[in-house]
C-alpha cells in the first residue's frame, strides 16, 4: 500500500482552506500514528578532507531527502530540522582529486552516513535531489595580495584629498585552490560612496573575494583618507639646479633662487621647504645664441598646483674651466 505524502497534504490544504483549518489538520497529523512520507532538505557534511587539499568546486549545502514515519514525528522534524542534528555525511578519505558520489547507492551501502536522531523514529527512503555529487579537489595554496579600493569619493567645495587612500593592513593572505589563486593578484573592497567630505575619514570596510572557495586572513580592513582645506602659500629662496652639465664647462644660473606659489591641502603645503622643490634647467638645451631658459618645476609630494614662478626664465652663464 502506498504511503501518503505529508508534503502533498501541506500543499493541497494551505491555499484552499486557510490558516485555521490548516492548523486543525496539522494538529491531526501531530496526534496521528499513521505512516506518511515527507521530503526535507537535510544538510550535507563532508568529512575527512585531506589537509593538503581544498575544494575546487563548491559542495552543495543541502540535499532533498524523502523520509518515512508517523505524522507526529514527521511534523516535529519538519518544524525542527535545522536544530535537530539531521545530516547526510560524505566521507572524503582517500580522495585526492575527483570522485563522484551516487547518493542513493552510497547511502544504501553506508546507511550510518544518514544521521537521523533516534528520538524521531524516522526511516530514510531516498535522496530526491541531487542524485549525485561530484567532488573536485585541488592543492591548497596561500598567497599575499594587495588591497585595492572600490570607494567613490566626492569632496566638498574647497577641499582636496592629500595622497592616496591608505589601508591597514595594505595586503592580506588569501587561501584557496591553487588553480584559482594563480589568477588572483589583488583583492577589492566592496563598493561604497563617500559624499561631500570635508574632513579626514577612516572606517572599516569589507572585502570582496573572487570566489566563495577563497578565504582571507581578514574579511575587512580599515581605510584612511587625508582630506584638507585648499590653501595657497608663497615659497621663496628655492635653489635653481643645472642638470646634464658637461665636463670642463662651468655653468652659472642667474638668479640662483626663485619663488613660486603652491596650491594644495593647508597642512600639506605648510611643511614644504624650499629644498623640497626641484627647479632645474637642462644644459642639453643650451645654445650659444640663447641666454634665457624656462626651468622645470617638480614636487616630490602631493600638491594640487603651482603658479607665479618668479622669475619665469633663468639666464645661463657658461665658461670653460681653467686647465
Amino acid at each position: 500500500m502506498k504511503v501518503p505524502s505529508l508534503n502533498s497534504y501541506f500543499h493541497n490544504i494551505f491555499f484552499p482552506i486557510g490558516a485555521f483549518s490548516l492548523a486543525t489538520v496539522l494538529w491531526l497529523f501531530v496526534i496521528s500514528g499513521d505512516q506518511y512520507t515527507m521530503v526535507l532538505d537535510l544538510p550535507i557534511e563532508a568529512r575527512n578532507l585531506n589537509a593538503q587539499k581544498t575544494y575546487l568546486k563548491e559542495v552543495p549545502k543541502y540535499a532533498s531527502v524523502m523520509l518515512k514515519g508517523k505524522g507526529r514525528d514527521l511534523f516535529k522534524s519538519y518544524m525542527l530540522q535545522n536544530y535537530a542534528g539531521f545530516k547526510l555525511v560524505l566521507d572524503l578519505e582517500g580522495i585526492s582529486q575527483e570522485y563522484e558520489f551516487i547518493l542513493n547507492d552510497y547511502f544504501e551501502e553506508n546507511p550510518r552516513k544518514v544521521v537521523l536522531p533516534s528520538s524521531y523514529k524516522l526511516t530514510f527512503v531516498e535522496v530526491i535531489y541531487p542524485n549525485r555529487i561530484k567532488i573536485s579537489l585541488d592543492e591548497i595554496m596561500e598567497k599575499t595580495v594587495p588591497i585595492n579600493s572600490n570607494l567613490e569619493i566626492s569632496l566638498a567645495d574647497g577641499y582636496t584629498q592629500v595622497g592616496l587612500i591608505r589601508f591597514v593592513p595594505d595586503s592580506i593572505i588569501i587561501v584557496g585552490p591553487k588553480a584559482e589563486l594563480n589568477n588572483i593578484n589583488k583583492v577589492y573592497t566592496i563598493k561604497d560612496t563617500l559624499i561631500d567630505l570635508s574632513y579626514a575619514s577612516n572606517s572599516n570596510i569589507d572585502l570582496i573575494f573572487p570566489s566563495r572557495l577563497i578565504n582571507g586572513q581578514v574579511s575587512s580592513v580599515e581605510y584612511f583618507l587625508n582630506i584638507q582645506q585648499i590653501s595657497e602659500r608663497i615659497i621663496v629662496d628655492i635653489p635653481v639646479q643645472v642638470i646634464n652639465k658637461v665636463k670642463g664647462i662651468r655653468v652659472f644660473p642667474s638668479p640662483q633662487t626663485v619663488s613660486l606659489t603652491v596650491v594644495g591641502g593647508v597642512n600639506q603645503i605648510s611643511i614644504i621647504n624650499p629644498s623640497d622643490i626641484l627647479v632645474t634647467v637642462d644644459f642639453k638645451l643650451w645654445n650659444i645664441n640663447q641666454s634665457f631658459y624656462e626651468p622645470r618645476v617638480s614636487f616630490p609630494f602631493d600638491i594640487l598646483n603651482w603658479k607665479d614662478l618668479s622669475p619665469r626664465t633663468i639666464e645661463l652663464g657658461v665658461a670653460r674651466e681653467a686647465k
